[in-house]
């Protein structure tokens, strides 16, 4: 018989198959099917009891993040930010501390671009090519001309707590303090509503080591870096 005439076949489908029931769970296993699935996004460092800690950097939704703390975990963010498909672009007044990041960055690809202060032009960020925006301008940076939007965001490095940086803090979602000075973290502590133990401790922290804070969450996290890392940048550094 042929295959048009054959009652058990399909048209462009072959035969029909066996039947079999469908594949169906009930509402209360449901829980049993999920998965571990951690947080998407940048991998910053270890936490305190070394697991990874992760920053999503890349949103939909505009996104600032203040960082009072040194060059090198600011580059070391920018370096792990592009290595997950986001353009960089580094509005600095040293482009000489950024020029070797840059030429290194994406294996001979452009992906971290260097921009005068108050110099850097429109990015047309997308949910396909997202852009963190890296401003190292100092203690007292300029309103930005490029600001947070959907699929990009806008890293600030202070390297003290400035006169700005109040400001800056209380706009962002995220905050990261490095090692300060006592007066500095007292001050800081009053800003961010920090506890006793959490605002001691950041005239005392490690190189590397960064007390990340959000309006819910504090995680101190120590940046380990890479050996790839180490060669480009050196080892982890509070001080310029």
């Amino acid at each position: 018989m042929s295959a048009t005439t054959n009652p058990r076949s399909r048209l462009g489908f072959g035969l029909i198959g066996p039947r079999r029931g469908r594949h169906t769970v009930s509402f209360d296993d449901l829980g049993s099917l999920g998965l571990p699935v951690g947080d998407d996004g940048t991998v910053i460092g270890v936490d305190a009891e070394g697991r990874p800690a992760v920053l999503g950097i890349n949103r939909p939704t505009p996104y600032e993040v203040t960082l009072i703390g040194g060059l090198w975990t600011a580059q070391v963010l920018a370096l792990r930010s592009a290595a997950t498909g986001a353009r960089i672009a580094v509005e600095t007044g040293r482009a000489q501390a950024w020029t070797g990041l840059a030429q290194a960055a994406g294996g001979g690809q452009p992906c971290i671009a260097l921009h005068d202060v108050g110099r850097v032009p429109p990015q047309g960020a997308s949910a396909g090519s997202p852009v963190v925006v890296v401003r190292d301008c100092g203690m007292r940076p300029p309103r930005g001309r490029v600001v947070a939007g959907p699929w990009q965001s806008v890293v600030t490095l202070l390297p003290y707590l400035s006169p700005v940086a109040p400001r800056l803090m209380e706009k962002s979602a995220l905050v990261g303090i490095q090692r300060v000075s006592p007066d500095e973290a007292a001050r800081i502590g009053q800003i961010l509503n920090l506890q006793a133990a959490e605002t001691q401790a950041l005239s005392t922290l490690a190189d590397g080591v960064t007390l990340w804070c959000t309006d819910r969450d504090r995680q101190f996290v120590m940046t380990q870096a890479t050996d790839a890392e180490t060669g480009l940048l050196g080892g982890a550094r509070r001080m310029d």
